[in-house]
């Protein structure tokens, strides 16, 4: 039987293996969705073409469907109409079988066609890369049988077929949606599944992505790594990429004696930190004030279950969980104002139809009614909503 033309010990074809797969991992988190789904970066035409090249090769994915069907997830998150949500269709279909929710959508041509603007349509893209897609795949496994013989080949060409299918469309859009931590409290269900972006190429972070789905870099926290950004930033010394945004980063400074359009604009911009601010104050202010809620309502629930709760959006709970914590906020006035102030926090950035001078009244009618609260948290955070800059 044909051995290849390069003869390696068992790990040395592991190695091999998580190589070209860690390389297929970059061009989809580099090309495919910060580049082309998000326009988070321009890259070079070479580098661009590469991964191009190397996607055609290791997955037979088209970039305008996979653009599509990303951009399609972002605007109908969780909701019906998203390709693959698991909060719709099931963690364990999106996890197993989340490749054919992808060929499903991919034969939808509205949704090709709606979502699909702005991606490759020269030469190579019309006659190969769309024209042929599996054709790549053919020669990659061509390519690896005559590299590594036979068994060896078949095998590390059945692992490279098999690592986009399962961790992009299984564990990012299933997992990511379903278990893990959130940096950012936005509407959909996304979860950072690990800190350290490495095996998945930044993925992981794929709460702070849908946060901030334009940003070319997912990591946010000190301990959070982002392999995906290393690689961009490499690329971005030696010319081959520019970086067109990334997360912004709160700025504060001296407290203003009463807020202006700067720090209105800031607030707006860094609303999903002032709101994980302002969820540490209610949750302060829960703590202490559960011992009466026991003692008032008789009931069994733990600190724990109130503050989570109080972190997410009512209608994320059940409608037990939902009247509970309705009694308990009709037995407790502080924290039912605290919890009102929240809504009406998060409403000024959520009125787009407001003018700026209409938001920046409500805005200062919110601090001064904060001030004047009575409730230390709420002064306390009146006065770092002055200080963003």
């Amino acid at each position: 039987m044909f051995s290849g033309f390069i003869d390696l010990p068992w790990w040395g074809y592991v190695v091999v293996t998580l190589a070209m797969t860690h390389v297929t991992i970059a061009s989809v988190t580099i090309f495919l969705h910060r580049h082309q789904a998000h326009r988070a970066l321009a890259l070079h035409p070479l580098p661009a073409l590469f991964f191009r090249f190397w996607l055609w090769l290791s997955t037979g994915m088209v970039t305008r469907e996979w653009a599509a069907i990303h951009r399609k997830h972002h605007a109908k998150c969780e909701t019906p109409e998203d390709p693959h949500s698991p909060q719709v269709h099931g963690i364990h279909k999106v996890l197993w079988t989340g490749v054919l929710l992808y060929v499903k959508e991919a034969r939808n041509r509205e949704t090709i066609e709606r979502y699909g603007h702005g991606t490759p349509d020269d030469a190579f893209e019309r006659r190969l890369f769309s024209r042929f897609p599996k054709l790549g795949v053919v020669l990659m496994l061509a390519a690896d049988v005559l590299l590594f013989g036979a068994w060896p080949g078949v095998l590390i060409w059945g692992v490279q077929m098999a690592w986009i299918p399962f961790w992009a469309a299984g564990v990012i859009n299933g997992l990511g949606h379903f278990g893990g931590y959130r940096n950012f409290n936005c509407a959909d269900a996304s979860t950072n599944l690990l800190p350290w972006g490495i095996l998945i190429g930044g993925e992981e972070l794929h709460n702070n992505h849908h946060a901030f789905a334009t940003s070319a870099k997912l990591s946010v926290r000190w301990y959070e790594f982002d392999i995906g950004w290393l690689y961009i930033r490499i690329l971005e010394r030696l010319g081959l990429a520019e970086v067109k945004k990334i997360i912004p980063v709160p700025r504060f400074g001296s407290a203003k004696a009463h807020a202006d359009f700067d720090t209105l604009q800031a607030v707006i911009t860094h609303r999903y930190d002032v709101m994980s601010r302002y969820l540490k104050s209610l949750k302060a202010v829960a703590h202490e004030e559960f011992a009466a809620l026991k003692a008032h309502s008789g009931a069994t629930f733990t600190v724990r279950e109130l503050r989570r709760w109080l972190a997410v959006d009512r209608d994320a709970l059940g409608a037990d969980e939902q009247s509970r914590l309705a009694s308990l906020l009709r037995d407790n006035a502080r924290l039912a104002t605290v919890v009102a102030m929240r809504d009406e926090l998060a409403a000024i950035w959520a009125r787009s139809t407001a003018s700026r001078e209409q938001l920046l009244q409500q805005l200062q009618d919110w601090i001064t009614r904060a001030e004047q609260s009575g409730i230390r948290q709420l002064e306390e955070f009146s006065l770092r909503l002055r200080r963003y800059a």
